[in-house]
């Protein structure tokens, strides 16, 4: 019975598996327990038997919902399924993506879902000069309406990460109910309109309404954290159905558009003498790239090699609680039982597949978040009191902020060529467990104020800038390997929403890490 299934799922991923015109719907059939891309070669084991497949090969739906298959099935509907199987056509041939097309397209859209929200975030000198009326309490103001300014970045935070959390589980309801395309393009246009308004209010004179000014900022912080996370984690599941390269072309462009902040604020640092005009030159730089991700999305489509993986599969069904498969009985019908078909992915078996995953990267963006920004920016030059540029202006911008950012990208880039250790290696969580050690390692660089703990163990300005490109290159790499290994794990029809998981995982690690931040630093 081994041999017989094994070699029906051989035949089925060359037929109905790869959605080849004119395939019959397959029902019931089991699809393999692992499917991971690795060095253009994908590895499945059956049994003792080792088998390798081109990666490209496997083709995925971009949005549908998942058939399981029954746990058992009579002998007569094995014979019919084989036959079925048998007379299956061939799949059509792989386009090629000519000029990588389709790479620089999702690593473009990775720089758009998040270039925004980083200038948004990094504006701080423009915050504090849109909101520096409610820094001293008016004639007749009550006291607790001073603190705007004082907490601003708290709000922001809560602004930012609430929504996310809230749309990430929205965002996995509707991937079956509401059309990728109409996900993607409704949030790249909201995101588009928020940073159209808050463009204009760069040049308004907000003094006599800065309260007001500080609801629409807060509330638009809100909007564009909640759209940018349909956004990334939409299109993260698309790219579930593609190779895995176009995975890793999106996370790299995520860490590319942080980079491209942290330079642009080194530059306005360094050049800018008005707070206004530096911002909207950041304004306007995101309001361009916005619009060239909806054109750039809506060129995908156009793409031979984009289609070819973006088409459905077959029709996908899931079994109700209340169908039974068919029983090993003498008076069992031959018949399979009737699917019915549900709009929500099953979350079970999503999580079950990438579990270990999971905690890869929900402990991964912990570390990361931990240290990042909360511990590395507070990290002083030990020759500050010389009063250089290096030392004082520029040293938390380059070393905390730049190189971090860039170490990230690198590390998330490596990948496109090294996918080294699988995903069901036990090596990654142990390389993801061991990058503990570098909490304690920037907390007894020079972190200043230090109340508690006194003791400068790394007594020079090397060992922040090493510590930073270990923290990111780490991050980059481990992260990138985890969140694009979890889509391959699944049977085809839950790519996209296993995507989505995937995301909710790392803004889990995210904000658990930013928490423990706050702890982190008052033992400090």
């Amino acid at each position: 019975m081994k041999g017989r299934f094994a070699n029906r799922e051989e035949r089925a991923e060359g037929g109905a598996g790869r959605g080849g015109p004119g395939a019959e719907p397959a029902w019931g059939l089991r699809h393999p327990e692992s499917q991971w891309p690795g060095g253009g070669r994908q590895q499945r084991r059956r049994g003792g038997d080792m088998a390798f497949v081109s990666e490209d090969n496997i083709h995925q739906s971009s949005n549908s919902t998942y058939r399981t298959a029954s746990s058992s099935l009579c002998s007569e509907q094995e014979a019919l399924f084989e036959k079925r199987l048998d007379r299956l056509p061939p799949s059509l041939p792989r386009p090629e993506d000519r000029f990588n097309a389709a790479y620089v397209i999702f690593f473009s859209l990775g720089i758009g879902g998040l270039l925004p929200w980083n200038f948004f975030v990094t504006a701080k000198d423009y915050w504090i000069f849109k909101l520096r009326n409610c820094s001293s309490p008016a004639p007749g103001e009550k006291p607790e309406d001073s603190d705007i300014l004082n907490y601003f970045e708290s709000y922001l935070s809560i602004a930012s990460t609430v929504p996310s959390v809230l749309c990430l589980v929205a965002n996995f309801l509707l991937v079956n109910r509401v059309p990728i395309h109409v996900r993607v393009l409704a949030s790249l246009t909201v995101m588009l309109a928020i940073f159209v308004v808050m463009t204009v209010l760069v040049k308004v004179d907000t003094s006599s309404w800065t309260q007001s000014f500080f609801a629409v900022t807060i509330a638009c912080m809100a909007v564009l954290s909640g759209t940018s996370t349909v956004f990334n984690s939409s299109v993260f599941g698309m790219t579930g159905s593609f190779p895995m390269r176009n995975s890793q072309a999106l996370i790299s462009g995520g860490a590319m558009g942080g980079t491209i902040s942290a330079v642009a604020s080194l530059v306005d640092l360094a050049l800018s003498n008005n707070v206004t005009d530096s911002t909207l030159a950041f304004f306007l730089t995101a309001d361009v790239f916005l619009a060239l991700c909806i054109g750039l999305y809506l060129l995908l489509p156009r793409l031979e090699y984009a289609r070819y993986y973006m088409r459905p599969v077959w029709p996908a069904h899931v079994y109700s609680g209340e169908e039974q498969p068919c029983q090993d009985s003498p008076g069992s019908p031959l018949a399979a039982p009737r699917p019915s078909f549900s709009p929500t992915p099953p979350l079970r078996p999503i999580l079950k597949k990438t579990a270990g995953l999971g905690f890869c990267v929900i402990y991964l963006l912990f570390i990361t978040s931990v240290i990042f920004p909360a511990v590395s920016t507070s990290i002083e030059s030990l020759d500050k009191a010389s009063g250089s540029p290096w030392t004082t202006k520029f040293f938390v911008p380059l070393t905390a902020f730049l190189l971090f950012n860039f170490s990230d990208l690198c590390g998330r880039q490596i990948t496109a060529w090294i996918q080294v250790p699988g995903p069901r290696s036990k090596v990654l969580p142990a390389l993801v467990l061991l990058r503990t050690g570098l909490v304690p390692l920037f907390v007894f660089c020079n972190y200043q104020p230090r109340v508690h703990l006194q003791t400068v163990v790394f007594p020079s300005d090397i060992y922040p800038v090493v510590f930073s490109s270990l923290l990111g290159l780490s991050n980059g790499y481990l992260s990138t390997l985890a969140l694009i290994y979890g889509p391959k794990l699944v049977p085809r029809e839950l790519a996209e929403a296993t995507g989505v998981v995937m995301s909710f995982y790392m803004y889990l690690g995210l904000v658990l890490g930013s928490a423990c931040s706050a702890l982190l630093v008052h033992l400090i």
